[in-house]
């Protein structure tokens, strides 16, 4: 058994003495692990920093087998460590994926996305907003996707402001009634509109936190959520706070 794919290193663990357990996500192949032989050597070590884009070949016996992979890098996203917000950006994306997704189950449009978001490291102006556009994507792709584009009461398309934290549909102002304290905040950058100030954008990932914390988290065995999701959102709110 054995493929060759592009990927993006997620996560690293010690194996032995020398060698490592590699996660890497891959278009054709999902979140796939492989054992790297000498991978705690000085040549490795650089390749394998999570974030890393890699050539892998797997070969195995059998498919049910762990394998191992033959890593080529591609493209180094290291620039990230020195930068405060893009290393924690970076911890962010890559402990969410290991979270949520299944292992060998492709996720292509998702792959893409995070690609193109992990360009986007170290350009602090832009990333929470691409940002949050890649986290709606993955609750979309895992099922979980929100329903923003008409009031979920009054059928009406104006004045959306909330979302239902039950079945993540939005609710209008009118709609929402004696039961607006109860919604979630429905900022115009979540639906794509407005010029989404940074405050917004904050706003935004407190909704799909919900989410994520109380809708998807509960479907993978009540696991709780990365740490590293809630330091990144502290630490853009702390940015914000800066006069």
């Amino acid at each position: 058994m054995d493929w060759r794919d592009q990927g993006i290193v997620l996560s690293t663990r010690k194996h032995g003495e020398t060698s490592v357990i590699v996660e890497v996500f891959t278009p054709d192949h999902g979140r796939h692990a492989g054992v790297v032989r000498g991978g705690t050597s000085r040549k490795m070590t650089p390749t394998l920093q999570p974030g890393g884009q890699v050539d892998v070949v797997w070969r195995a016996r059998l498919e049910e087998h762990i394998g191992s992979f033959t890593v080529e890098p591609l493209r180094s996203r290291a620039s990230a460590i020195s930068d405060r917000m893009a290393l924690a950006g970076l911890n962010t994306v890559t402990a969410l994926l290991v979270f949520s997704l299944p292992e060998r189950e492709p996720h292509t449009p998702l792959y893409q996305r995070t690609e193109q978001l992990l360009d986007l490291l170290g350009q602090n102006e832009i990333w929470p907003l691409a940002y949050l556009r890649w986290e709606q994507a993955l609750l979309e792709e895992l099922g979980f996707g929100l329903d923003l584009g008409a009031c979920a009461v009054t059928g009406s398309t104006d004045d959306l402001v909330f979302v239902s934290p039950r079945t993540g549909r939005a609710v209008s102002r009118k709609g929402a009634g004696e039961w607006a304290d109860r919604l979630l905040d429905l900022p115009p950058c979540l639906r794509g509109e407005g010029e989404s100030p940074d405050a917004e954008v904050l706003a935004a990932l407190r909704t799909t936190g919900y989410f994520m914390e109380h809708r998807l988290a509960p479907e993978l065995g009540h696991k709780p959520l990365p740490e590293a999701r809630g330091r990144f959102v502290d630490l853009f709110s702390r940015r914000l706070a800066r006069p």
